[in-house]
């Protein structure tokens, strides 16, 4: 199973810069692309509370807690801009932070996360000793601070895909006895 920890053990000698980041970041990818995969289609809508924040618009974010579908559509498009930011690139059209993408369909959704997961996988590999400490242009950090950014991220936004997933009934994967591998993408 990859789901991130089997390489735990990796002898420090031969661990990288970007071995290291790249271990942690596929741990939240099994978390992550294993909770969108468990929820069901018909639940992707799945909004907790009814979604309100009660009329007050917070300081930043959306004006109402997202549904299931908007927390994967959000990663995913966190994800791509994340990786644009470590080339000094443009997002992919519609896959840009703040903006709503094309994908709808659980499997859409699936698509767009699995590829997004993958263009940040391919920035983190990118990421070496040499230029971690670079500042991410347009950006006031530097590459490693971004990647951990990346990490803390995807982290954060599974545990409120659990608090979906739980309040729906439904065990996440990663807390089952045996978890599941994923199907490949």
């Amino acid at each position: 199973m990859d789901d991130g920890r089997e390489d735990a053990a990796e002898p420090s000698g031969r661990e990288t810069v970007a071995t290291a980041l790249l271990r942690f970041f596929k741990y939240q990818v099994y978390q992550v692309r294993s909770a969108a995969e468990a929820m069901p289609e018909d639940k992707y809508s799945y909004r907790p509370g009814g979604g309100s924040f009660e009329g007050q618009k917070p300081g930043f974010g959306p004006a109402e807690m997202r549904s299931f579908a908007e927390q994967v559509e959000h990663v995913a498009c966190s994800n791509f801009t994340f990786a644009a930011e470590f080339d000094s690139e443009t997002p992919p059209e519609q896959r840009h932070v703040g903006e709503s993408s094309s994908a709808k369909t659980k499997s859409e959704l699936l698509a767009d996360l699995c590829g997004s997961f993958a263009a940040v996988e391919r920035s983190l590999a990118a990421t070496s000793e040499k230029n971690m400490l670079e500042p991410v242009e347009g950006r006031p950090t530097t590459r490693l601070t971004l990647a951990t950014v990346v990490v803390w991220h995807a982290a954060d936004h599974y545990g409120q895909m659990v608090v979906y997933l739980r309040l729906n009934g439904i065990v996440p994967p990663s807390s089952r006895p045996n978890p599941p591998q994923l199907p490949d993408t």
